[in-house]
């Protein structure tokens, strides 16, 4: 038997499944999970809430920032993605809570990444302006800006996920805390 007539063909042919191209891994997709909004009591005509964002908070992803080295250089997950632009989310998050329409609302956002203080070290900063305003005049009768940070559990795309779910979530608290300290709707 010929070893070299069996062997190269083996060996070119291990060699050209090792040299073939491998798949690109896709992006793991994520949202705030599953929201848990507050009945509304059936509203009839719930106040609508809209969220605006400058330009570059209009994609979907997911954005950290390495304090300690390049302050000023913003830079993205590459294999984690928002399933939707963080506007969208928040503005789907807020919609299914009824205690948040009692008037109309706009929220604009103005900051949300994960930031490191160290590699190991990382928090989610969700920073926003809200307006409430009158249903019939859309005179702007209040106005809060809220921001909130929570430490991630790991310096990761994981962690910020996990953190901006529930920042998302003590938003939607602190918006429906100011709401109660707003005049009684006519």
């Amino acid at each position: 038997m010929n070893y070299k007539a069996v062997l190269i063909p083996m060996i070119i042919a291990a060699a050209g499944c090792s040299l073939a191209p491998k798949p690109k891994p896709q992006p793991a997709l994520h949202d705030f999970g599953v929201s848990v909004g507050v009945p509304a009591g059936n509203p009839v005509d719930p106040a609508p809430i809209t969220v605006s964002a400058p330009k570059w908070l209009w994609d979907n992803r997911i954005r950290y920032r390495l304090l300690y080295a390049a302050p000023t250089q913003v830079r993205f997950y590459t294999l984690d993605r928002w399933i939707a632009s963080p506007p969208e989310l928040l503005e789907q998050q807020f919609a299914v809570d009824g205690s948040l329409q009692q008037y109309p609302l706009h929220i604009r956002l103005l900051d949300f990444e994960q930031q490191f203080d160290a590699p190991n070290q990382a928090r989610a900063l969700l920073r926003f302006y809200v307006e409430a305003y009158e249903s019939d005049t859309k005179k702007v009768i209040a106005a809060e800006e809220i921001r909130l940070e929570k430490v991630t559990q790991t310096a990761d795309a994981a962690g910020a996920v996990s953190a901006f779910s529930e920042l998302t979530r003590q938003a939607g608290d602190r918006i429906r805390d100011w709401l109660s300290h707003l005049p009684a709707k006519p």
